[in-house]
């Protein structure tokens, strides 16, 4: 095919406003960018948590965080809490940012291990500056602690999806985004090529486009409909199938955190906003009932319900390709993965970087096309493994769910992984993968995985100097976070939204 000038972005919501957000910021110049989407369709709006490459998109999309925060009903997020993971009982945080400080060629957690080892009783999380502001409901943006080579709070955000979308379309509209209202009818062909040319639209209208970006979500009219490209189900991995999701209003903490609580059969989310908080209750449906799953999670808000609960059914999986031909699939139209490490919303954002970092200017490449096919196939392959994780190490015995998860086989690079980590400590982030190895550390060591050895190199160090080196550390932390301010402050004195009144119990 000739030259790209026209985009035809198909669906709105998250995953299409954020590809025309993006697309026309960094190329506009050169594209004619035109989104189609219905009134009548509603979106998931699931995705109100985010991690912190989120901040990377918008500054690239030219937004103001303050605003934005406003605009979406915006909270901080500092990590996630995951409450009965291990056991009924046990909490632990992915908290973002690091975890105390390298010392030498060693990873900090090996003289963690070694401190314990000749006695030291700290929590590996006593040196998390993201964790302990996190549980003392504490934020301000802070880059490093002062007079200290210490690095500050790594942070993303709570926000609603929706409002986020609505946010995103008014700076598309205004910097030339054409929005064209309508239910997709036809998708029309070449029948030669097998590329798209054009979608036509309930009403009778046809929109003509070079290249053409599925946003459809479950539907994936483009992807899966008309080109006919297959999906991978990793059901027997991840055998959550459902969400009950409603909204309420905020309990007594605006926490700057999510929190991720195990449940009988899956687990239940908790997303403060200023206005509400998300709820919702991911589970398997081979365990429990609908019925059952919604009225565990009625039952557990910790506001009133403002909606009634609604049932998502969904298979854990992706595409065998994401871009054929001319289109690409951007959002639920390539895969879906669970919630559970905030990850839908990151997704989107790493498939449209790629895309336009890899625009097909004069044409769509064989090879680049495959290039960008295998580094979102390795996206999405390395977050199930991060997620089969948290499932796997488990040492529940109350329900029939967790023995299964904790007795499943797993992909052969994880039970490489874990068996790394047990044996030696050792953990090694692979080709720049979203997670790092901070990140592993702590989903290990909270399901309680504990290395039965750590690195020899840790015993460079004198046990006195060790000691005295993770107390100030821990005092330089505690006295920093003490210094914050709260996060209901922070939200109201920078980004707070006229509607809501937001005191700690704030939501409306």
């Amino acid at each position: 095919m000739g030259g790209i000038k026209k985009v035809v972005i198909v669906g709105g919501g998250t995953a299409g406003w954020m590809s025309a957000s993006l697309l026309s910021r960094l190329l506009g110049k050169s594209l004619e960018i035109t989104l189609v989407e219905s009134d009548d369709i509603g979106t998931v709006g699931v995705g109100e948590a985010t991690i912190p490459p989120i901040r990377l998109f918008n500054k690239a999309a030219g937004l103001d965080e303050n605003a934005f925060l406003k605009a979406t009903q915006g909270t901080i997020k500092l990590g996630i809490q995951f409450e009965n993971w291990s056991a009924v009982g046990d909490k632990y945080m992915h908290a973002f940012g690091p975890i105390g400080r390298q010392l030498g060629l060693n990873p900090f957690h090996h003289h963690w291990l070694r401190a314990r080892r000749d006695g030291d009783t700290s929590s590996l999380w006593d040196f998390s500056f993201n964790y302990l502001a996190a549980k003392a409901d504490k934020f301000a943006r802070l880059d490093q602690i002062p007079n200290s080579p210490l690095s500050g709070l790594d942070y993303a955000f709570h926000f609603d999806a929706g409002l986020y979308a609505r946010y995103l379309r008014q700076g598309c509209e205004g910097a030339g985004v054409t929005r064209v209202e309508g239910l997709i009818h036809h998708v029309e062909r070449n029948g030669e090529t097998g590329d798209i040319l054009a979608v036509k639209l309930a009403n009778g209208a046809r929109v003509e486009g070079d290249f053409f970006i599925d946003c459809s979500g479950f539907r994936a009219l483009l992807i899966g409909e008309a080109m006919g490209v297959g999906y991978q189900d990793w059901t027997h991995w991840l055998p959550c199938d459902r969400a009950v999701a409603v909204p309420a209003h905020n309990g007594p903490r605006l926490r700057p955190y999510t929190q991720s609580i195990a449940r009988a059969a899956g687990w239940q989310w908790r997303i403060p906003l200023q206005h509400r908080a998300g709820n919702g209750h991911v589970f398997c449906s081979g365990f429990i009932s609908d019925d059952e799953a919604t009225a565990q999670l009625m039952d557990s808000l910790e506001g009133e319900a403002l909606a009634e609960p609604r049932v998502l059914k969904f298979t854990t999986g992706r595409r065998d390709a994401f871009w054929v031909k001319n289109c690409v699939a951007i959002g639920l139209s390539a895969g879906f993965m669970e919630p559970l490490e905030s990850t839908s919303i990151h997704l989107i954002q790493a498939a449209v970087v790629r895309l336009a970092q890899m625009f097909p200017t004069s044409g769509c490449a064989a090879a680049v096309m495959a290039e960008y096919n295998r580094q979102l196939a390795f996206e999405y392959d390395s977050i199930r493994d991060f997620i089969i994780l948290h499932y796997h190490l488990n040492s529940r015995t109350d329900s029939a769910f967790w023995r299964a998860c904790a007795n499943m086989a797993v992909p052969d690079g994880l039970a490489h992984r874990i068996r790394l980590f047990r044996d030696a400590g050792l953990i090694f982030r692979d080709n720049n993968e979203l997670f790092a190895e901070v990140a592993w550390l702590q989903v290990m060591v909270g399901q309680g995985l504990m290395p039965v050895s750590f690195s020899p190199l840790a015993d460079g160090v004198g046990k006195g100097q060790l000691f005295e080196y993770l107390a100030n550390m821990k005092k330089i932390m505690s006295t920093t976070v003490g210094r914050l301010p709260s996060h209901a402050d922070f939200i109201a004195s920078h980004c707070a939204s006229h509607s809501v009144s937001h005191g700690a119990g704030a939501g409306q």
